[in-house]
């Protein structure tokens, strides 16, 4: 997919560190800050990531940090690559037994073999990494750790779908997983996460796909205040595949399911 699905970050939410009155930081609380750091240190957390996972082949780890998450994907995956951008923690990392790549995960090149990607992600790049996943054409799934408000509106747990989502869904399913309390997390954030699951579908939605984007994208220009009245500047019959999808007239754009976005498409080619 060549689209480029770029999305809000949610990253203004670590804690302030250092000693009161803003005195000076040391430069592992400034790296800290700057990469969005914010380990996983509860084993239990841990485990519900790598349960939710469910990892086995070939599985890469953006943002691996001090390992936690690491070490327990090595013991179900059969080959895992850690990457840290930080030079001290890739480091340390190098002497846990696997690889190691010191460097941004997103300008890393997709393997040509399926994939999984899991990982506690730095906040600060969390559509960075998402939109990694979705241009990466082996991926089979991804299990992120994101703040818990960006994971529930990606995956429509407000009642809302977003864009990325509803353009994304003929070939992936987005999840909400558990949420991971934000004491969980070294330094403490000041929000709670939650596990996003993207998973490929086996068989896309769509065969082809050809108008797709064109159709989402008119209809998120919000033209008339309406679904319906932005689909009404470009497609005739609009009312009656509307009514197939089992939608109002005056329905928001965000209030429309992915799947009736589906019935929407099928209905005005």
């Amino acid at each position: 997919m060549a689209q480029n699905f770029a999305h809000r970050d949610y990253s203004h939410t670590q804690k302030k560190t250092g000693g009161s009155g803003g005195g000076a930081r040391t430069s592992r609380d400034r790296a800290r800050r700057e990469l969005s750091q914010n380990f996983l240190v509860d084993a239990r957390a841990v485990d519900l990531v790598v349960r939710t996972a469910r990892p086995s082949g070939l599985v890469l780890e953006p943002g691996a940090g001090e390992g936690a998450l690491t070490r327990a994907l090595v013991r179900h995956a059969s080959h895992v690559t850690a990457y840290e951008i930080d030079p001290l923690l890739a480091l340390k990392l190098k002497a846990g037994g696997f690889d190691v790549v010191r460097g941004d995960f997103t300008k890393a090149r997709p393997p040509r073999e399926p994939f999984a990607v899991v990982g506690n992600i730095p906040y600060s790049i969390t559509s960075r990494i998402v939109d990694w996943c979705l241009r990466a054409p082996t991926l089979t799934s991804a299990t992120l750790l994101p703040q818990r408000e960006y994971a529930r509106k990606r995956s429509g747990d407000y009642g809302r779908w977003s864009k990325v989502t509803v353009e994304t869904w003929p070939w992936f399913t987005w999840r909400l997983g558990a949420t991971i309390s934000r004491t969980s997390f070294r330094p403490v954030p000041s929000v709670d996460s939650s596990i996003l699951r993207l998973e490929r579908r086996e068989t896309p939605l769509l065969p082809d796909p050809t108008g797709w984007q064109e159709l989402v994208d008119l209809g998120f220009t919000g033209v008339g205040g309406s679904l319906r009245a932005s689909l009404k500047t470009r497609h005739t019959h609009v009312d009656a595949a509307l009514h197939r999808a089992g939608l109002n007239h005056n329905t928001l754009v965000g209030h429309v399911h992915p799947d009736q976005w589906i019935t929407l498409f099928r209905c005005l080619r």
